[in-house]
């Protein structure tokens, strides 16, 4: 979490950057430290619902934080201080809209993480499928700090990524690891030295998740969003009726009929 030190005039807080399939939704509030306030919360759910309506040409999104010092240094303190405990779990379900606003997007979504991504930054990031992070990223949940627990998901998604014994340890000591430590936990799928590696190799790994179904990644996607947390029988139920869907698919003639035929596919994303 952070407090303001400056405002970040005549912009708005997020903007999309499209290069191809590949989208880039950018949190520009460098001298906040890219600081989840609501409006900035509602402008990153506002960005996923306008890449939603053309998702059928975006085959990743990227998420990443302006100015180099912070992903998301998590919330605005100062629009915390005055919050009742009603206005308290409003602003919690504003930062579950973003989540699942992420979680719901058919193509891969990749944090880029470079700098800190603390509070609900990290939980910004854990609502992505992958983590990339620089090495000079940082990562935790300091609410308790302040008398707070995490409010976006942290004490759900955080878990699911690196076992309930270091998620417990993190958010009851608000203690912040580096990149490797996180990498190691399984937090962080890759690490580079610098944010331009970072954004190449985010850019090279929606280059390659392009070249396969479109139709089956985003199965895939939504069987592995709604199973996470279930008991086994339920994720099989849903895994079973994702390969179903995948047999409706033209994509799914046109794979196997390639692979048979002995060429490359030609996917039509239907």
């Amino acid at each position: 979490m952070t407090e303001e030190h400056g405002t970040d005039e005549h912009r708005p807080p997020v903007r999309i950057e499209r290069d191809g399939v590949v989208a880039t939704v950018v949190i520009d509030r460098p001298k906040a430290l890219n600081a989840l306030s609501p409006d900035v919360l509602r402008a990153v759910a506002d960005a996923f619902d306008a890449l939603r309506a053309e998702a059928d040409a975006v085959r990743g999104v990227i998420v990443v934080g302006e100015g180099g010092r912070a992903f998301v240094a998590g919330a605005d303190i100062r629009s915390l201080s005055t919050l009742t405990p009603e206005e308290g779990a409003e602003s919690a379900r504003l930062g579950h809209r973003v989540a699942a606003a992420i979680e719901g997007f058919p193509a891969p979504v990749i944090a880029c993480v470079d700098g800190f991504a603390l509070g609900g930054g990290l939980e910004l990031a854990l609502a992505c499928d992958l983590i990339y992070a620089t090495e000079s990223s940082s990562f935790g949940q300091p609410e308790v700090r302040l008398g707070l627990i995490p409010g976006f998901g942290g004490t759900v998604r955080l878990p699911r990524a690196v076992g309930l014994p270091l998620a417990k340890e993190l958010i009851f000591t608000g203690r912040r690891i580096d990149a490797a430590t996180a990498e190691a936990a399984g937090l962080v799928a890759r690490r580079f030295p610098d944010r331009d590696a970072l954004l190449a190799g985010a850019r090279a790994t929606i280059d390659e998740v392009a070249e396969n179904a479109w139709t089956a990644v985003a199965l895939a996607k939504r069987v592995l969003v709604e199973a996470a947390g279930t008991p086994t029988a339920t994720a099989t139920d849903l895994e079973v009726a994702g390969f179903a869907d995948a047999f409706r698919t033209e994509d799914m003639r046109e794979g196997v009929a390639a692979f048979i035929e002995k060429r490359e596919p030609e996917f039509s994303g239907h």
